[in-house]
């Protein structure tokens, strides 16, 4: 059996707690979502403010899951040497379910959407989630 150095240890882990991430994303549990945050986690979306805390990020999701039915699909989790820094790329599955102030109204579209996040990790936790994603390449879908 080969011996793992802590660096590598340290990288599984991190990689282990993006993928359980996204599959508590993928499975609509934003509790367990917000277990693996930090309480003071850093949220970036695409369009929009900086959000402090997971009060922020619980309240940003409610939204989310109102207005989209999504599901992450092709995920890859990348992460740094020294297990701080991670990123993850994927294709957003979605189906726009009620409309949002300055979007194309909702009827149910359905849209395929690459996208990635990068992340910060501190104490076995996320503390930093910044999201990208095109949204003249969404907008386009949603709105034909």
């Amino acid at each position: 059996m080969p011996i793992t150095s802590p660096e590598s240890q340290t990288r599984a882990a991190a990689a282990a707690l993006i993928r359980e991430y996204y599959a508590a994303f993928n499975t609509g549990d934003s509790d367990a979502m917000l277990s693996f945050l930090t309480d003071d986690v850093i949220h970036d979306v695409n369009q929009g403010e900086r959000r402090h805390g997971k009060d922020k990020f619980k309240a940003f999701n409610a939204r989310m899951d109102h207005n989209y039915s999504e599901e992450l699909k092709d995920i890859v989790v990348l992460v740094s040497k020294d297990g701080t820094r991670a990123a993850a790329e994927f294709n957003v599955h979605g189906v726009y379910k009620n409309s949002e102030d300055g979007l194309p109204p909702a009827k149910g579209q359905k849209y395929v959407l690459p996208a990635g996040t990068f992340f910060a990790l501190r104490d076995g936790k996320i503390s930093r989630v910044t999201t990208y994603y095109n949204l003249t390449d969404w907008i386009t879908q949603v709105a034909g």
